[in-house]
């Protein structure tokens, strides 16, 4: 244990000035300098498994130099080195030791388990209570999806406190398994990433090809944690069972446990909302005939009816019975079911979110992170590296508040707040573009409304107008969507670099939301168009308000909510089945390509044997430096989707539902066969998603209730019924939309150049405007499109009151940490004090005990006396 009381911080005195690379490789040498072990092996027969991995090419000798100064730095770190070489490969094993775990578990501010007697264990075991028993009850009931507890037993929580090389009493270092495998490697790459250049750099410069911990295994391997987790978590056949979340934070680190954790406890929540959903729709669909709208646009009333042209000159008159089909399925979507469904998702997200919360708190306290801080983290390499490099500002010392160490300092209003500002600027300007794109889509809608034809061929114009166009529309916006996507990622990586973040974990946050701004633009603006702005500024024929000299689009007489959903539907479903596709098809393809490079590039003709599994790891997938990034956006994105447009589409979280089920086992499957085994990382909860996720919840309030408002029949028809119709129902509600328009108004020849149609004087458009006729009202505004406003914006209010009000009571019965966790957290804290206080006394007692011997020893005529030392503390074994 003594070796476990030697080091320091590798922050402490640091050179003041200049703080370049070989000044911080001197000062980290000199701080945490322990007693070289000179174990450079070729013995192949050793037994241990390594922690870490380095490799790189024999005949690469241009950096031979610079992997012979790091290598020299790990083993002044004390880690143990092996080399293996592998067809002109070399391998370098690399292995911690007790001494290395101890020093840097105190450095890194690692909770580790405290030893505890049997009484003492004992003692602090929780009595059970009547939630214990339902939930021992719902497990029998819903056994078909519980894991089996032979394969993954249930973990008994330990105590446990922040490790300390001054109370190293505390805990059983000498246990076999007491720094377990994602301590180990975490430790390793903290070393290997503020050694001398550190690792990231080496390897962006090909000193090293890879730097890797290694898999248990291989995914076939009888015995194997790997294998155990691909058949029974990877596999699309057990998407019923729950998932191993111990076994996965025990395997890849409780940052992938707690994605996984998300993602499953969101896609058990969308049960309820797809339920909700499939009754709204069922409900329009049993209910379909007594639609009166549908009704009145299929009669042979609406034959007779003649509606205005939708395009100049070149468009003709149509008759309103072509809208028959498309009236019919927009009551699929819209109809009396669809505000109470808004209701309930709008419920529905404020519960999901309380509840995630509340459950994150459960998770970070059971792996022993509910009282970590980010703001306790190291600097990051990079940030390091961007203070060597920096020139044109002044490295200041700072002691950490945290930390208490000192470390480098950007002034925050000379270098962070301009760097920031500018990051943004550039995110806004491409924000613009995205923006830009989408208006370029709808210049090609308006354009294309003239055309008579579909890729050649003549078409029915209404149904081209209606349906294929919107069609068209939405997948050339896919298209844009990720083609912007793939632009401005590689960009925002840099923009952010710019700011000097400290800590790894304020880089993700302020990347993610650059990315995800950016992408909230790119993915929702053509919905946001559609929902509210096409077809609410469009004019009436004899004065159309016109962008670019076209005419605006319009909007069926039955409104723009089928196309909304239309839009919905395509970008969400499309990029969902085209996600799916790249997980499945992507990791196949690049892995046969690093196999390839890896062959070429070594000259041989012969494969590299994969007899052991540094080597099968080798020619695995590299993670990258996003890690979870990608799988974290394409949730969120969802998420988007299924709040902010739901009531356009009810159908949205059964299609969510379906994909996360399988998207689940897939990124399982694709993480233990095609990815290297990815190095853990501590965090408490899925960080910054959370605030996004809060803030798509409350914008989505605003956005269902403007899109029920403004974008349904729902509130026209209402005020219809009550101020307009005489028995109180709906009938003649769509001839009450549609306005008269005398065609001897056409002005500068818009009226259509050729018509089927003979001796028209009136046609029909869907606006409230007063007939013909009235002179200087004429066309104007009547009475009932005030009400009508009126009525809308009440019923935004009312919506977004009792939905505010909903969401202030289940936040207000939900928030904070549940009550029996907090009672376990303030009883463990007592345990660990009351803990302390007997292992002290018990070691001043010892000393007191050595004291009062060393004086008998004396007052007997020890000749010696001189030489009596005080007896040290005991330690407990």
């Amino acid at each position: 244990m003594d070796l476990c009381r030697n080091g320091q911080s590798p922050y402490q005195g640091m050179d003041e000035v200049g703080w370049d690379a070989s000044q911080k490789m001197i000062a980290l040498e000199q701080q945490n300098r322990s007693v070289p072990l000179e174990i450079d092996s070729l013995n192949n027969d050793r037994k241990e498994v390594p922690d870490f991995v380095l490799t790189y090419v024999d005949k690469d000798t241009s950096h031979a130099q610079r992997r012979k100064i790091f290598e020299q730095h790990l083993r002044d770190q004390g880690l143990r080195l092996e080399y293996e070489h592998e067809h002109n490969l070399s391998f370098i094993k690399i292995f911690t030791t007790q001494e290395v775990l101890c020093r840097y578990a105190d450095i890194m501010k690692l909770r580790m388990p405290i030893k505890l007697s049997p009484e003492e264990r004992a003692c602090s075991q929780e009595p059970s209570d009547i939630f214990d028993d339902a939930r021992t009850w719902f497990a029998q009931v819903f056994h078909f999806a519980t894991l089996d507890a032979a394969k993954f037993p249930t973990r008994k929580y330990q105590l446990s406190t922040e490790f300390s090389k001054d109370k190293i009493y505390l805990f059983d270092v000498d246990a076999e398994n007491f720094f377990p495998w994602s301590v180990r490697c975490m430790v390793v790459d903290f070393i290997l990433a503020r050694q001398a250049e550190g690792i990231e750099s080496l390897l962006i410069d090909g000193v090293y090809s890879a730097a890797y911990p290694l898999h248990d295994g291989t995914y076939k391997q009888p015995g194997s944690k790997r294998s155990l987790l691909y058949q029974e978590w990877g596999s699309t056949r057990k998407w019923v069972k729950l998932q191993p979340l111990d076994a996965i934070a025990d395997y890849f680190g409780v940052n992938f446990a707690i994605y996984f954790a998300w993602l499953g406890f969101y896609t058990y929540m969308l049960i309820p909302a797809s339920i909700a959903g499939l009754l709204c729709f069922f409900y329009g669909l049993i209910t379909l005939n007594s639609n009166q709208l549908a009704n009145e646009a299929c009669d042979k009333t609406a034959s007779e009816i003649v509606m205005c042209p939708q395009c100049d000159k070149r468009c003709d008159y149509w008759r309103l019975n072509e809208t028959c089909l498309l009236t019919k399925v927009t009551y699929l979507f819209d109809n009396p079911a669809t505000p109470v469904f808004a209701v309930f998702m709008s419920f529905w997200t404020t519960l999901y979110l309380e509840l995630w919360k509340r459950r994150s708190v459960e998770l970070s306290h059971r792996w022993g992170l509910i009282e970590w801080d980010r703001s306790s983290e190291h600097p990051r390499p990079g940030y390091l590296s961007l203070l060597a490099k920096a020139t044109f500002f002044r490295i200041k010392q700072k002691v950490n508040a945290v930390t208490r160490q000192i470390e480098p300092h950007v002034s925050y209003w000379k270098v962070r707040v301009p760097a920031t500002f500018f990051s943004f600027s550039v995110v806004l300007l491409l924000t613009c573009t995205a923006v830009a794109a989408v208006f370029t889509v709808v210049l090609y809608r308006m354009s294309m409304i003239t055309s008579y034809s579909l890729f050649g061929h003549e078409v029915d114009s209404t149904s081209y107008k209606t349906l294929a166009l919107p069609a068209v529309a939405a997948v050339l916006n896919l298209v844009c969507i990720l083609a912007l996507n793939y632009i401005y990622d590689w960009l925002a990586v840099y923009l952010t670099e710019m700011e000097f973040l400290r800590t790894q974990a304020e880089f993700d946050d302020s990347l993610t939301l650059k990315v995800y701004l950016f992408q909230f633009v790119n993915y929702y603006a053509s919905i946001f168009y559609i929902a509210f702005m096409k077809g609410k500024f469009v004019g009436y024929p004899k004065k159309y308000n016109r962008i670019l000299g076209y005419r605006q689009e319009e909007c069926s007489p039955g409104g723009c909510f089928m196309e909304l959903s239309i839009q919905l539907a395509i970008i969400m479903v499309g990029k969902q089945a085209l996600s799916t596709a790249i997980e499945m098809i992507l990791p196949v393809i690049m892995k046969s390509w690093v196999l390839f490079r890896i062959h070429t590039g070594l000259n041989q003709k012969d494969p590299i044997p994969s007899k052991n599994q540094w080597i099968r790891d080798f020619k695995l997938l590299n993670w990258g430096s996003r890690g979870l990034y990608n799988e974290y956006l394409e949730m969120v994105i969802q998420f988007g989707f299924i709040t902010i447009f739901v009531t356009a589409f009810p159908l949205a979280p059964f299609f969510a539902l379906a994909n996360n089920v399988l998207e689940m086992r897939l990124d399982a499957k694709k993480f233990l066969r095609h990815y290297r085994r990815p190095v853990p990382r501590r965090v408490r909860d899925i960080g910054i998603w959370a605030r996004i996720l809060d803030a798509l919840a409350r914008i989505s309030v605003t956005t269902n209730a403007f899109i029920i408002a403004f974008s349904s029949n729902y509130i026209p028809r209402f005020v219809y019924m009550m101020v307009v119709s005489e028995d109180k129902t709906d009938h003649g509600f769509l001839n009450h939309t549609l306005a008269y328009f005398r065609t001897a108004d056409f002005i500068n020849e818009t009226a259509p150049l050729e018509s089927k149609f003979e001796n028209i004087t009136v046609c029909r458009y869907a606006e409230y405007r007063n007939p013909y006729g009235l002179g200087v009202l004429s066309y104007k505004r009547p009475p009932i499109y005030w009400h009508i406003l009126a009525a809308r914006l009440a019923f935004v209010v009312v919506f977004q009151n009792v939905v505010g009000l909903l969401t202030m009571t289940v936040q207000w019965c939900l928030s904070g940490t549940p009550r029996k966790l907090r009672a376990r957290i303030k009883r463990e804290a007592f345990l660990a004090e009351e803990l302390i206080i007997k292992r002290e006394a018990a070691r001043a007692r010892d000393y007191l005990e050595g004291q009062q011997l060393n004086q008998s020893d004396s007052m007997h005529g020890d000749n010696n006396s001189n030489a009596i030392q005080r007896r040290p503390y005991i330690t407990e074994n």
